[in-house]
């Protein structure tokens, strides 16, 4: 059995970001702590680390997310960033994307632990449940994949005008810009960088925005969507 080391104590930021819903942002640490290590989905050496490097690196993305719009967590993995931004964000509909069926039955616990009625977990590839479930406004990832392959999966989950927001690292700037041919033919209209979280966490989150279109992931990708949405009508309007 996997040795597990104890979620450090909250910092003083947690408070303030997380508010009355830290005793469940506490519960989430021990969990990913304890049964995240042992199921492998997180690395024991993260654990000292979990509320600066996790929880509050990815809660404070909820600056940047619009108010009251549905979201898609594409590969939520251990639930980042979807499970912080549903702490701290009530407002939002979250659906948590994953094809592990290790990870969704950790997901699917935690969900039903600390009582998210706005979550839910679907497990499955972003290419796979295109056209099975509506399209979101906001699509969100953390360490999936580079920007250009990641863009590939979560902006055809999009609906139009909608926006992907990608937790990067320090070469955010030269990951887009290398990207940047590759988004416009995935009908990316507007792309910038943020910092998120000045203040509260050490350094800033970095945020990758991609805005599109009319055409959510090109006119081939909208043309894909509408056709397994006719093959499946039922499913595509069914939430899980």
């Amino acid at each position: 059995m996997t040795d597990t080391a104890e979620l450090p104590p909250a910092p003083e930021a947690a408070q303030k970001v997380f508010g009355d819903r830290l005793p469940d942002a506490v519960r989430y640490g021990e969990l990913l702590a304890e049964a995240g290590v042992r199921r492998g989905l997180i690395g024991p050496r993260e654990v000292p680390r979990l509320w600066e490097r996790h929880l509050l690196n990815c809660a404070v993305l909820s600056e940047v997310v619009p108010e009251g719009v549905t979201v898609c967590d594409v590969g939520s993995g251990a639930g980042l960033p979807g499970i912080p931004l549903a702490l701290v964000r009530p407002d939002l509909r979250i659906t948590l994307l994953e094809p592990l069926l290790r990870r969704t039955t950790f997901l699917q616990e935690v969900v039903e632990l600390l009582g998210l009625d706005h979550v839910s977990v679907v497990r499955g590839r972003a290419e796979e449940v295109l056209g099975t479930f509506e399209p979101v406004h906001v699509v969100t990832a953390r360490a999936v994949a580079p920007l250009e392959r990641l863009a590939g999966w979560g902006i055809p989950l999009l609906r139009p005008y909608g926006e992907m927001l990608a937790l990067k690292g320090d070469t955010a700037a030269e990951e887009l810009q290398a990207s940047k041919a590759a988004l416009a033919k995935l009908g990316v209209e507007e792309t910038s960088v943020a910092q998120v979280g000045v203040g509260v966490v050490t350094p800033p989150s970095t945020v990758v925005r991609a805005v599109v279109g009319e055409s959510p992931g090109g006119v081939r990708f909208a043309a894909k969507r509408a056709r397994a949405a006719r093959r499946s009508p039922g499913k595509a309007r069914r939430r899980r």
